[in-house]
């Protein structure tokens, strides 16, 4: 007989990037009682991530329990951006409804439909909260009709249509029922009737406490003490401290396996008890092999749940050692074993990704949501001491009834009126269509499908050509006949012919037809990226070049060399601009672009094998 658990609550909170997520979760633990103001320091509590701190966005899915009127939520902070939305769909399955937040003026975004529909297709009904109602553009009831015409468009039923909302603004801890006039006080607001909204509309999992114990695996955490931490939600029956259980794994394997220790969430960490009801979140220790998707059962009832099914990459890089002549010289991990290893320790907690060896090389064919999504585990992976290089982002296509065909995305772009003309020029000539364009004040949101190769590289040219005014979304869309003519790369290269230091006198001379790349006294190698060229071509060049001196006073040449300042990438801007024939050495101090072949001899042979 199933019993409802009105002590519990398990609820997701899901949104498009910046909405106001994470200081949302803030606000409820600031008001919530259960902590005193020095174990709550700074913003974005649970954005305790480098990464996530550094770029202002969630990576990782957390969780969290919060005591509220005798009744323990356990809160499920999820991602935002649709490159990570493996952990999205994972984590959903935890819980039993979801708040979805909306930014008071953008509305619905790209990633707001995204997350939404995971969360319907597993039927979770929903609180909507529209958010930043003190922006000065906040237009807060017609976001709430955009709000009810997405739930629509993604097949919602009717009582999920039928959602409840109110309006926050989370900065000042500010949430209630009613939308208060524009310029009202929100300082000396409270959460609290979000909250209250949460008990009355959130469902308590019902659940068979009676029967033998199930429980999802739905996350793997790592701990150098204890190893493997599995976390889900127990679906039936209790689990205890020393259990004997089955592990259901892929194709039908069957291990054995003995809890060690057991946890429940709370508040910001986890408590160690003995024994744990169906319908709490609870990590368990001792299990040496569980995988994410995994099913914990009673050995007398050994029956696997549906195992966790993600949506497939939709780009892969090449990840190789970094060979380059001056690679292994800062990085605690440069060989071929240790990419490998670390790779398969990723794959374990990261269900979006796949890493399948290249015959033949020692590198890694790794697939993945997108480029940030890949670009956040390079970057994971060389502050932890890697070096590695990286090849060209890369569409996954698939053929269907004997049509090409490739991922095509969504791509929203806020720009203002101004700088339109522009942007249609360039997302015109990657293949993009306009779907759909509105104006609100100032600026115009443009809505367009494109394939997602034209996507690579077209954020920075963008953002050069609005004058880094135009903010830019897109979500995956699905796969359709394959597009022809998407431009490559404009400008051609600047190719070191030689190693040894930068020089002055040498890029003096250079950037009157280019944009350096290095500054005076960076170490430079045969192959490697220096500049760009103004032209179309590669060029070889000899950055290190020094001035001839002599004896005899020069006439009219003494004068200032003024230089241009070296163009610096990010990882995601690295990895957008290079080419097919080009890699991007990443090492835990710097970033490197360079040629695949160094020798300038090997790449005129292969220029030429090319040809014929």
């Amino acid at each position: 007989m199933p019993q409802v658990r009105t002590d519990l609550r398990n609820i997701a909170i899901i949104a498009h990037v910046d909405h106001g997520k994470t200081t949302m979760v803030d606000c409820m633990l600031r008001q919530s009682g259960q902590f005193r103001d020095a174990q709550l320091t700074g913003q974005q509590i649970l954005d305790s991530n480098d990464l996530e701190k550094e770029r202002g966005i969630t990576i990782l899915a957390k969780n969290i329990a919060i005591p509220y009127k005798d009744v323990k939520i356990n809160i499920i902070d999820t991602p935002g951006h649709a490159d990570f939305g493996g952990e999205v769909e994972r984590v959903l399955r935890m819980a039993d409804g979801c708040l979805v937040l909306a930014d008071a003026a953008e509305g619905p975004m790209p990633q707001t439909r995204f997350v939404l529909g995971k969360a319907l297709e597993l039927g979770l009904p929903a609180i909507v909260v529209i958010n930043k109602i003190d922006r000065k553009d906040a237009r807060p009831q017609e976001v709430v009709n955009e709000m009810f015409d997405l739930f629509i468009q993604l097949g919602a039923t009717d009582e999920t249509i039928d959602f409840p909302y109110l309006f926050a603004s989370t900065r000042n801890g500010f949430a209630s029922l009613e939308c208060p006039p524009p310029g009202t006080d929100l300082s000396n607001g409270s959460i609290l009737p979000l909250m209250d909204l949460i008990l009355q509309k959130i469902p308590a999992p019902s659940v068979e406490i009676g029967d033998p114990m199930q429980m999802l695996v739905t996350t793997i955490a790592w701990s150098e003490f204890v190893g493997r931490i599995a976390i889900g939600k127990v679906n039936a029956g209790s689990i205890r401290k020393g259990m004997n259980v089955v592990m259901m794994q892929q194709h039908d394997k069957q291990t054995q396996g003995k809890i060690a220790q057991l946890y429940t969430f709370d508040n910001l960490g986890r408590t160690e008890v003995h024994e744990a009801d169906a319908g709490d979140i609870v990590a368990v220790v001792g299990l040496t092999d569980i995988e994410i998707g995994d099913t914990l059962c009673s050995p007398s009832h050994p029956v696997a749940l549906p195992r966790i099914h993600v949506d497939e990459p939709t780009l892969r890089m090449t990840f190789g050692i970094n060979n380059s002549p001056i690679g292994g010289r800062e990085g605690k991990f440069v060989t071929s074993r240790h990419l490998r290893d670390r790779l398969m320790r990723e794959l374990e907690k990261n269900v979006a990704l796949r890493v399948e060896p290249i015959d033949g090389t020692e590198q890694f064919s790794v697939s993945g949501r997108g480029v940030l999504h890949l670009s956040v585990l390079i970057e994971t992976m060389r502050r932890e001491g890697y070096e590695l290089s990286i090849g060209k982002p890369e569409v996954i296509f698939r053929e269907r009834d004997g049509v090409v065909e490739e991922p095509f995305e969504t791509l929203v772009v806020e720009v203002p009126d101004a700088q339109t003309g522009p942007v249609m020029e360039l997302i015109g000539s990657r293949r993009g269509q306009l779907l759909e364009m509105n104006n609100r004040n100032e600026f115009n949101i443009l809505k367009f499908s494109i394939p997602a190769r034209g996507l690579i590289g077209l954020r920075t040219r963008l953002l050069t050509a609005t004058q880094g005014n135009a903010v830019i979304n897109h979500r995956f869309e699905g796969y359709k006949p394959k597009e022809e003519g998407i431009p490559e790369r404009g400008n051609g290269v600047l190719v070191s012919m030689v190693p040894g230091k930068a020089n002055a006198f040498a890029l003096d001379s250079l950037q009157e037809r280019s944009h350096p790349f290095v500054a005076p006294g960076d170490v430079v190698y045969e192959g490697m990226i220096v500049g760009e060229n103004s032209r179309n071509e590669d060029m070889d060049v000899n950055p290190t070049k020094e001035k001839k001196l002599t004896n005899m006073r020069a006439s009219g040449n003494d004068r200032n060399i003024i230089l241009k300042p070296p163009r610096k990438f990010t990882l995601e801007e690295a990895l957008e601009y290079i080419e097919s024939d080009e890699l991007v050495e990443v090492t835990p101090s710097i970033i490197r672009l360079r040629k695949i072949l160094l020798k300038e001899i090997d790449r005129k042979r292969a220029a030429r094998r090319e040809k014929s």
